[in-house]
C-alpha cells in the first residue's frame, strides 16, 4: 500500500506551497551523537519525507537542535528536500547578523529558507536586516513568532506595517485566541502561518490520552487523539503548516497521516471542541 502523502498548501506571496504538517525540534533534537534519543532521529525524518513533509523549525535557543538538524539533514543527503526554517533571538544588528550566521553554520546551508525574529525580540531592527539578506538571496522568507496572548496587540501592529512572508503562532483548541484577530488578519495580509503548540503544551493531549476516541474521529481518519487536535488546527483557512514537536518516528508518523485525508471544515468543531475540554 502506498504511504499517504500529505496535503500542500500555497504560501501567499509565492508560487510554491508547503506539506501542511511539519516537525518542530523543540526539545526533541536536543541531542547529541552516540544517545538513543539521537540514534531514533534519522527515523523522524523518515517518517516525515516519506509522507512528502519538508518542514523543519528550529531556533538557536533550542541547545542542539539546529546543529542535530543539519548533522541529521547532511547525513541522510536531504537538504534539498527539506524546509527549514529558524529564528533570531537578540539584541543589536551585529548581534542578530552573528547569531543567524552561526545558526546557517549549524543547519550546514549558505541559504535559509525561513528566517523568524523570535517573540519580536528588537524586531525592527532584525526585519531590516533580514529584507537586506532576502533580497541577496541569503534567506527565501521572512517571519515574526510569538506563542502567548499577552503579545498579540504587538504581534497584529507588526502584521498590518511590516511587509513579512510568514507568521509563527500558537493555535490549538485549548487556545483559541489567534481565532479572532491574528489569523483573520494573516489571510487579509496574504501571510503564511506556522502554528505552534498545536497540542496546547501538551497537557490536554495528555488529558485525553486517557479517554476513548469518539466515533466522529473515526469519519475524519483519525485514530488518534493527536490526530483529532492537529485536524483542528489544520481546519482554520489561514493556516498554512503545523509544526508539533517530534523526537520519536511513530509520533512523527502519526502526525503526519493528518496532513493526508479531506480537509475537515471549521464549522465540523463547533459542538466537538468543549466536550474536548471538558
Amino acid at each position: 500500500m502506498a504511504t499517504p502523502e500529505i496535503k500542500t498548501r500555497p504560501i501567499p506571496r509565492s508560487a510554491k506551497a508547503l506539506p501542511v504538517i511539519g516537525c518542530g525540534t523543540y526539545v526533541g533534537f536536543d541531542h547529541a551523537p552516540g544517545t538513543a534519543d539521537y540514534a531514533r532521529l534519522p527515523r523522524v525524518l523518515t517518517a516525515l519525507f516519506s509522507h512528502g513533509g519538508s518542514v523543519f523549525d528550529s531556533a538557536p535557543m533550542y541547545g542542539r537542535a539546529e546543529t542535530t538538524t543539519g548533522e541529521l539533514l547532511a547525513a541522510g543527503k536531504h537538504h534539498d528536500k527539506a524546509f527549514v526554517a529558524t529564528k533570531v533571538w537578540t539584541t543589536g544588528r551585529e548581534a542578530g547578523i552573528r547569531q543567524m550566521e552561526q545558526s546557517m553554520r549549524k543547519l550546514g546551508t549558505e541559504r535559509i529558507d525561513l528566517m523568524q525574529v523570535h517573540n519580536l525580540v528588537d524586531w525592527r531592527v532584525h526585519l531590516g536586516t533580514l529584507k537586506d539578506w532576502k533580497e541577496a538571496g541569503r534567506v527565501r522568507y521572512v517571519g515574526i513568532t510569538h506563542y502567548t496572548a499577552s503579545a498579540y496587540a504587538e504581534v497584529e501592529s507588526v502584521l498590518r506595517k511590516e511587509d513579512i512572508d510568514f507568521l509563527q503562532i500558537n493555535y490549538s483548541v485549548q487556545h483559541r485566541d489567534a481565532e479572532r484577530r491574528l489569523l483573520p488578519l494573516a489571510i487579509e495580509r496574504g501571510v503564511a502561518v506556522l502554528v505552534n503548540m498545536p497540542f496546547g503544551g501538551g497537557g490536554l493531549l495528555r488529558q485525553l490520552r486517557d479517554r476513548p476516541l469518539p466515533p466522529w474521529a473515526f469519519d475524519i481518519n483519525c485514530d488518534s487523539w493527536s490526530q483529532v487536535l492537529l485536524k483542528f488546527v489544520l481546519s482554520h483557512p489561514a493556516v498554512t503548516c503545523v509544526i508539533p514537536g517530534s523526537g520519536r518516528p511513530e509520533n512523527m508518523a502519526a502526525n503526519a497521516v493528518a496532513g493526508t485525508g479531506p480537509d475537515v471544515p471549521a464549522g465540523y468543531w463547533q459542538d466537538k471542541v468543549a466536550a474536548m475540554c471538558a
